[in-house]
């Protein structure tokens, strides 16, 4: 079930009716956390055991670790939830991986090895919901927070139906307290959540799915023999298409979640305005830059300190590796991990030899560099895409050699011109809006504005001609 189909519309009108009828604030509770099971469920109803496993562990041992009289034994119950949470993601998501890479090694040492590959299906959303009751475990172990009492909040923040399947990454912080008391929903709240319901699905049908997937397809199709245009047009497509799709979801799960009376956190912030790569993870799937930095890149950083910069640039590549292997598990998504690494250490030495330079606050500078920024955020994105290195390359010696491939573009003009309309008018107006916010714009406007612009939404939804696609992070 995902949010645009059908069955996800009825699922959520369902969940509203029940979830405000005048009932008691535990049943209605107990309604959104079945209702979250069965979302998930509608999928693969045998994972949910794997979801209930990591609930009932984590919530155990946090409450365990408060009453723990020693510290060796609240640090062997932080292992209990590392080792179960970690080894359930790395058994899913990596087993495949790691024995297709053995049997390559020993192949080339002369060992011919044919194993038996394990059929192991990616369970939906492991990887946001282990990093969610991670940081629960370890923010109680840091004594940052209490255990909650609860299990039947704890099970219902894990569960919670909106962002389950590919986040925000929600922290126990943020989302606990708001299981205290009943959540009244107010006609102007509902209002402004169902207009980012809107908008969500508006980014995910329409611009993503409708426009500018099927030219990312056609471009990265195997055996298109691609010329320049070709190349950068499909290379901004796939930029556009990741964007609209994972930012569409996450407008989405908060619009829902206002919809319920829960707050969601806010996760993209006009990433593609963005100087500088510290300033693009700043406003790129922020929950999960806040989980990196907090949980992989601090600690590291205090590690080698004494390195000073240099620490700081071991902590980068490391933190961004593994940011790489969490996002998937091929070679492609560590080549992209390093990558970020890589672009974060040099802007980190650029500014080590230039912050006195004054005319890099000036706002032609600030335009470059965003443009500069975008330019290699896009070709960063190739490996999300390529099926492997070798096309990958491929399609980075075209885009960097255009003498060599300047023939007659395969794409048809109309599409070439749609994509980069939609790609510059995104660029313009996430600068023009780069230090404000939706909410912020959308309370500018008139109501009978806003009530035209989200009528026009819904006709565009109706008639969009693009095909139903899952969003692009389920496969994370």
């Amino acid at each position: 079930m995902i949010f645009n189909s059908l069955a996800f519309a009825v699922f959520f009108m369902v969940v509203l009716f029940v979830h405000h009828l005048p009932l008691p604030w535990r049943v209605k509770k107990l309604n959104l956390m079945f209702a979250s099971y069965l979302f998930y469920a509608a999928w693969n109803p045998p994972f949910l055991a794997l979801l209930w496993v990591s609930t009932v562990v984590d919530w155990a041992v946090a409450q365990r670790m408060a009453r723990a009289s020693t510290d060796a034994r609240r640090r062997a119950l932080l292992m209990i939830s590392l080792c179960w949470n970690l080894g359930a993601l790395g058994f899913f998501k990596y087993a495949n991986f790691l024995v297709d890479d053995v049997t390559q090694l020993l192949a080339m040492v002369g060992v011919v090895y044919h194993p038996t590959m394990p059929d192991i299906i990616l369970p939906l959303g492991i990887s946001f919901y282990t990093f969610q009751s991670l940081s629960y475990t370890i923010d109680v172990y840091l004594e940052k927070i209490k255990p909650w009492p609860s299990l039947l909040d704890y099970a219902l923040f894990l569960a919670f139906f909106p962002r389950m399947v590919a986040g925000p990454i929600m922290r126990a912080a943020f989302f606990l307290p708001q299981c205290l008391q009943p959540r009244p929903v107010t006609a102007s709240q509902f209002g402004w959540g169902f207009t980012l319901l809107v908008l969500g699905l508006f980014e995910k049908v329409v611009l993503a799915d409708g426009i500018l997937a099927p030219v990312a397809d056609f471009v990265f199709a195997p055996g298109t023999r691609l010329q320049f245009v070709d190349a950068w047009t499909g290379t901004f497509a796939v930029s556009g298409q990741i964007f609209f799709d994972f930012a569409g979801y996450s407008t989405c799960a908060m619009g829902s979640g206002l919809c319920l009376g829960f707050l969601v956190p806010e996760n993209f912030r006009f990433p593609y305005a963005a100087v500088g790569f510290s300033d693009f993870w700043r406003r790129w799937h922020i929950s999960f830059s806040r989980w990196i930095l907090d949980y992989i890149f601090m600690p590291l950083q205090m590690k080698w300190r004494e390195w000073r910069t240099w620490g700081t640039a071991a902590a980068l590549l490391m933190t961004f590796l593994a940011s790489g292997i969490w996002h998937g598990a091929a070679w492609t998504f560590v080549f992209w991990g390093a990558l970020h690494g890589f672009y974060l250490v040099a802007e980190l030495l650029y500014r080590k030899w230039t912050h006195n330079v004054k005319f890099l606050q000036r706002n032609w500078v600030c335009v470059a560099g965003c443009l500069s920024t975008f330019v290699l955020i896009s070709i960063a994105w190739m490996p999300f895409r390529a099926r492997d290195f070798d096309a990958a390359l491929a399609m980075l010696r075209i885009m960097m050699m255009p003498a060599d491939a300047m023939g007659a573009c395969l794409l048809d003009w109309c599409l070439v011109a749609r994509v980069v309309l939609i790609m510059t008018g995104t660029l313009w107006m996430q600068w023009r809006l780069r230090n404000s916010s939706v909410e912020m714009q959308a309370e500018r406007l008139p109501w009978w504005l806003r009530a035209v612009l989200v009528a026009a939404m819904i006709v565009a939804l109706f008639t969009s001609p693009g095909e139903d696609r899952a969003f692009v992070y389920f496969q994370f």
